[in-house]
């Protein structure tokens, strides 16, 4: 099976480079890349490939993440979509464990992730050290040894750092639904999708990647408006919420009026500036 890597990108140079040369350095290469830019114009001097990187351009001034991924899909040739955001630095043998693991099993693939410190910046290769640095997320499961899958009850732990699935998959589940603006809400809505029209997920070892480090806000205020018109969009689809976690955040602040067993979700008041700046972590948090 044909794979191809798409990724999406606003901002973010170094990131994209690093991971550039990891997919240069794959025990089996990908058929291509495929950037989704969320800008006007590419960034000058990006790596050379031993292999075809496609560019597709889609506007939009809040991130259109879903459209993104659309458009990313639309534009690969390969029989197997891998997404992987540009944060990641892959492992050497994530295309192959990919491939192998989706040629027995047509379903949704996930990637174990590992979260790089701050002082990691350039990829040099080394992946011992990125193993050693790398702390895995607190609530995600564990992945299994090499050239094991397994199957994952939870359709929910599907996040778009890594995941990967045969494209007449994608296809047939109807690709991500391109309301969902903005940071937040679209992968979830795409699980649930994936699992309303009977699509297994799989955890797949061996197809680790590394998250290089941002800055976080915890919570994410900056992220405040899309998050929560993207929260009501998914209840109102699924009679349920998603990013409790982070609409409990908010209510503990005094942002929101939210209850997880109803359907409403009131603003008190938006968080200023100076809230925002707040929430910013140091660089030894690794994620949110």
């Amino acid at each position: 099976m044909s794979l191809s890597v798409l990724t999406l990108v606003r901002g973010r140079e170094r990131h994209l480079a690093n991971l550039m040369r990891s997919l240069g350095e794959q025990s089996c290469l990908p058929t291509e890349l495929v950037i989704a830019w969320m800008q006007p114009e590419p960034f000058e001097d990006l790596p050379s490939l031993p292999f075809p990187v496609k560019h597709v351009f889609v506007e939009g001034e809040d991130l259109p993440l879903a459209k993104a991924r659309n458009a990313a899909a639309n534009a690969a040739s390969g029989d197997t979509l891998m997404f992987l955001d540009v944060d990641c630095i892959a492992s050497p043998t994530v295309v192959e464990s990919y491939s192998a693991a989706l040629n027995e099993h047509d379903g949704i693939c996930l990637s174990e992730v590992l979260y790089l410190p701050a002082e990691v910046t350039d990829f040099r290769g080394d992946y011992g050290v990125l193993d050693e640095l790398g702390k895995p997320h607190v609530s995600k499961p564990r992945f299994p040894e090499f050239g094991r899958v397994e199957q994952e009850p939870d359709g929910g732990q599907l996040w778009g750092l890594s995941f990967a699935l045969r494209k007449s998959t994608w296809q047939a589940i109807g690709g991500m639904d391109e309301r969902f603006v903005g940071y937040g809400g679209e992968e979830t809505d795409f699980a649930a999708s994936a699992e309303q029209a009977g699509v297994k997920t799989y955890r797949v070892g061996g197809a680790r990647v590394y998250h290089q480090h941002h800055p976080v806000l915890i919570p994410p205020l900056h992220n405040f408006d899309p998050i929560l018109r993207n929260a009501r969009l998914f209840q109102e689809k699924h009679g349920r919420w998603c990013m409790g976690y982070w609409l409990g955040q908010f209510r503990e602040a005094g942002l929101i009026r939210w209850e997880e067993d109803g359907d409403a979700l009131d603003v008190l008041r938006f968080p200023d500036p100076t809230e925002i700046e707040a929430a910013r972590q140091p660089g030894t948090v690794l994620y949110s």
